[in-house]
């Protein structure tokens, strides 16, 4: 998932520098935005990643007496 939020942002500068170049100030304000968002995204992703797993064992039915 990190390498397609990589891929991602790197479309994003790029349309974000053809806004620059063409002058389109709204355009530019909703990518920032979006650029901010997506890379918050990835720094989550990517401390989640680092979190160790947690085995939650394997249920087992209960017993016909038990409450």
């Amino acid at each position: 998932m990190i390498s397609r939020l990589d891929d991602l942002e790197a479309d994003l500068i790029t349309r974000r520098a053809r806004a620059v170049a063409e002058g389109w100030a709204g355009e530019i304000e909703g990518l920032d935005l979006t650029l901010q968002l997506l890379r918050a995204k990835r720094d989550d992703t990517h401390h989640r990643a680092q979190r160790p797993t947690v085995d939650l064992g394997i249920p087992t039915p209960r017993t016909a007496g038990a409450q």
